[in-house]
């Protein structure tokens, strides 16, 4: 076993050993179910986003502004839920560690595919808010656990970042010849595309199935989280408790 890990680790083109939850293909999948949460709840439920929460401290502020106490203390929901979110994840993290079963990145997509089974069954008339406030925690959990993207800081859940970090790596590959920079670029760029491809497939659904569009994200939940599980449970069984970068 710890051999197969040095073979991987050289063969690794930066000549780094990245885990599993740290590679690539995991930020893609998750930036995509990511965009699909975010045009779901926009086109299904209720006309917003979950997956960041700056427009909603803005318009907290505006309520304030505006002495509309109700919408205030409204608006209070999802942002509370967002802050629960990134507590709740941070918490569990270390105590999941010390079993040396999965690892909290896996045990968290896992527990995302029964939520999103659940949210899918609800019927349409349901409040918006209860499927609002609940994506609006897991996307909180999912930015704080999922960091870095093989060493570059990346988030999972919204593009404002990776619009900067494309354009601004992009002059620095162009003008410096800088050849991280060009990876970097490449990569921001990477993740917004997905990102798109997450939200168009999400509208689809969600003009032909309404509510149980969400449905559709299942198979690239349950594909991430098997070959998650996968590699906790052999070929990085012994590395269970090595944190991913980004993490203290």
């Amino acid at each position: 076993m710890r051999h197969h890990i040095e073979a991987s680790s050289k063969n690794d083109t930066n000549q780094e050993f990245f885990l599993e939850c740290e590679k690539h293909w995991v930020f893609w999948s998750l930036i995509l179910v990511g965009g699909f949460y975010g045009a779901y709840t926009f086109m299904a439920r209720g006309g917003v986003f979950c997956n960041a929460q700056t427009a909603n401290v803005v318009l907290l502020s505006m309520a304030i502004g505006s002495g509309d106490w109700e919408k205030a203390l409204y608006l209070l929901i999802p942002i509370s839920a967002y802050f629960m979110g990134a507590i709740l994840s941070e918490f569990l993290a270390k105590k999941v560690k010390r079993f040396r079963m999965l690892r909290w990145d896996t045990i968290l997509v896992g527990f995302e595919i029964p939520v999103v089974i659940l949210l899918g069954a609800l019927p349409a008339s349901a409040p918006d808010q209860i499927c609002q406030v609940t994506l609006n925690f897991i996307c909180s959990m999912q930015f704080n656990t999922f960091r870095q993207n093989e060493g570059i800081p990346m988030a999972t859940t919204f593009v404002t970042n990776h619009i900067r970090q494309t354009g601004s790596n992009l002059v620095k590959a162009v003008r410096d010849k800088d050849p991280k920079a060009d990876l970097r670029w490449k990569m921001h760029g990477s993740m917004i595309l997905f990102f798109l491809v997450g939200g168009i497939f999400s509208t689809l659904l969600c003009e032909a199935f309404s509510v149980r569009a969400i449905w559709g994200i299942i198979p690239v939940l349950f594909y991430t989280f098997i070959r998650l599980m996968i590699a906790d449970r052999t070929y990085e069984r012994e590395l269970l408790a090595k944190v991913p970068r980004g993490h203290s």
